[in-house]
């Protein structure tokens, strides 16, 4: 593989923010032209699952881009055209903010990770917005928002109902972020009382904008960490039931260490932040094979968490999940990861005797 032979190493050789921006920098300008990128999307176009309905969506396939890599919203029709069902921009902030200081993004190569502390620094919603109505993608598009750092937590929803109204228009779905390391406190919104509260209000605004435009409202999803004990998750199944959220994203990054190969000085190193990758793995799919359990599969679950290939999609599909996402899978495996999962997807759906994915779906749990 060219990418893995020679462009990665390349690539690996410069800081990881550095080469992080210069790779979405130069994808964008690349596939800046509609009809260099329909070629490019032709090539990339993988094996036909037929049209999947996810919580009133149409998806091409059930691979998508996870927040965190095109936070702006700059290359996200250069994204779509490389086999993506879907991109999810963000996570966009209120107002723009700067995040964690310089250096926030590592590799873990020994785990096939990251470490990212980044906090999430963006040009703000309204920017993000205009980015997209320029740069409208050929597939679902959801946007992720958060907590701007400098609001308290007892200010947290009047913050997020800002950013809500803001991104509403352009986007497909619209992702609650709980669930990043890397904003002070920001985990604490994942308590029952508080997502209640919450998404309680951010539904009731939904409809509200929905009535106003004569639409139905916009699929809110709410993304939720790995680090939860049995309780706490059961809590936050429930509330999301109570608040009719559209689905779940699980899961976002582990504070956890545990098991990483990497030299405990390099670790030390890298300082605090959430670790995404292969080492997520196994404890993402536990969550999600928890809430398809809980809820009897009809809480439509985004799997997130050390996807680089097929047979790592697939245990995220049979465990619960309906659409996967990645991010760390698209910086170690390259820009034809999709369309390779997207194929391995089905040639494992047919070998295992299933003429649908959506039969697929929880077959591990069930």
């Amino acid at each position: 593989m060219i990418y893995r032979s020679f462009l990665r190493p390349i690539l690996f050789q410069l800081p990881p923010e550095t080469a992080h921006d210069f790779a979405l920098t130069t994808l964008s300008v690349a596939l800046a032209a509609k009809p260099f990128r329909k070629i490019v999307a032709a090539r990339f176009r993988s094996a036909s699952f037929g049209p999947l309905q996810r919580f009133g969506l149409e998806f091409s396939n059930p691979v998508g881009l996870a927040a965190g890599l095109d936070k702006n919203g700059i290359a996200a029709p250069s994204l779509c055209a490389l086999g993506f069902g879907f991109i999810e921009a963000g996570t966009v902030t209120r107002e723009a903010q700067g995040g964690n200081e310089k250096p926030r993004l590592f590799r873990l190569p020994a785990d096939a990770a990251l470490i990212n502390r980044m906090g999430f620094n963006n040009v703000g919603a309204k920017r993000l917005v205009e980015n997209l109505k320029h740069r409208r993608p050929d597939c679902v598009l959801g946007v992720n928002i958060g907590k701007s750092r400098t609001v308290p937590i007892e200010d947290a929803i009047p913050d997020y109902l800002g950013t809500f109204e803001t991104v509403y228009d352009v986007a497909d779905y619209i992702a609650v972020n709980v669930s990043s390391p890397n904003t002070p406190n920001l985990r604490e919104m994942q308590r029952q009382d508080l997502l209640a509260e919450l998404l309680g209000a951010l539904q009731e605004r939904n409809q509200a904008l929905a009535l106003a435009k004569s639409a139905d409202r916009k699929p809110l999803l709410v993304k939720i960490a790995p680090d939860l004990s049995e309780a706490a998750l059961q809590s936050i199944i429930e509330v999301a039931l109570s608040a009719g959220v559209a689905g779940v994203i699980a899961t976002n990054t582990t504070v956890s260490r545990a098991g990483l190969l990497t030299d405990a000085d390099q670790l030390k190193a890298c300082g605090d932040g959430g670790v995404s990758g292969a080492p997520l793995r196994a404890r993402s799919n536990d969550v999600i094979s928890t809430i398809y359990r809980t809820t009897g599969g009809k809480l439509p679950i985004i799997g997130v968490g050390g996807i680089f290939n097929a047979d790592d999609a697939w245990a995220k599909i049979t465990a619960g999940a309906s659409l996967i996402q990645l991010y760390t899978g698209f910086i170690y495996e390259g820009p034809a990861v999709a369309r390779r999962i997207n194929e391995g997807l089905f040639e494992i759906m047919k070998r295992e005797g299933f003429s649908k994915l959506d039969d697929a779906i929880g077959s591990a749990v069930r």
